[in-house]
C-alpha cells in the first residue's frame, strides 16, 4: 500500500482565525483551485482529525508548508 503524501497548510479566515491542518497534496491542490474559480462557494475535505467545510469568500490566505528535505541530526555547512 502506497503511502500519501501530505502538506501542512494554514488557511487564514477574516477576523484573524487560523486553521493549521495536515491533509493529501491533491486536496491542497483542489483547494488552491477552488479558491481561484469562480464555482462553488465552499469546500469540504477531510483532515487527520476530521472533516471540514470551508466559506470560501472568508478566506484571506493560505499558507503551503514546503516539505522538510533533510533527515536526521546533521550540520548545515
Amino acid at each position: 500500500m502506497a503511502s500519501v503524501e501530505r502538506v501542512r497548510l494554514e488557511i487564514a479566515f477574516e477576523g484573524q482565525q487560523v486553521l493549521s491542518v495536515y491533509l493529501p497534496s491533491a486536496t491542497a491542490d483542489d483547494l488552491d483551485r477552488s479558491l481561484a474559480g469562480d464555482g462553488d462557494r465552499s469546500f469540504t475535505f477531510d483532515a487527520e482529525d476530521g472533516r471540514y467545510t470551508l466559506s470560501l469568500p472568508r478566506i484571506v490566505y493560505v499558507k503551503r508548508f514546503a516539505r522538510e528535505s533533510r533527515v536526521g541530526f546533521g550540520t548545515v555547512s
